[in-house]
């Protein structure tokens, strides 16, 4: 049996070194790391919980050259998509990712669809979202989240 975690992503950065530093504060532990011949380090496995988080370098290692790739080496990086991990405490997600250079892009906030979370962009350009589910939400869930967002009363 494997203990390998359940769910990986990958991640494209020109610096793993530095890109791994800043996963390490958002509550990222390294369990390994691949170089290159001469040892610049190229490929960092961390782990958080059930996610093995994959920071790959952008140059380096020896990826197809198609046409999606030539787009993720020129970037933006991560446009349209959240990954998203249960924390016990948002607001200290929140401190703790905006000490590691993240933007905070919203919140920390309650939301009506019954969480709390802040949502950020990491300086590589990825967004996270740190989130717990309250046991209490202050609307009537999607609902109260559609009236919010357009404004109906």
């Amino acid at each position: 049996m494997s203990d390998e975690p359940p769910v990986r992503v990958a991640l494209r950065v020109a610096d793993v070194a530095a890109a791994t530093e800043v996963y390490e504060r958002l509550g990222f532990v390294q369990v390994g790391t691949v170089p290159d011949p001469n040892g610049l380090v190229l490929m960092a496995i961390l782990r958080r919980g059930p996610l093995q988080l994959l920071v790959d370098a952008l140059e380096g290692i020896p990826f197809p050259d198609s046409a999606r790739e030539q787009l993720t080496r020129s970037g933006p990086r991560g446009l349209g998509v959240v990954i998203g991990i249960e924390v016990a405490d948002v607001d200290e997600a929140a401190r703790l990712a905006a000490a590691a250079g993240c933007i905070i892009a919203a919140g920390p906030e309650s939301a009506p669809w019954g969480e709390r979370y802040v949502e950020v962009e990491d300086p590589y350009g990825y967004a996270w979202k740190f989130f717990r589910v309250l046991s209490d939400p202050p609307g009537d869930g999607l609902q109260a989240a559609a009236d919010a967002w357009f404004g109906v009363d």
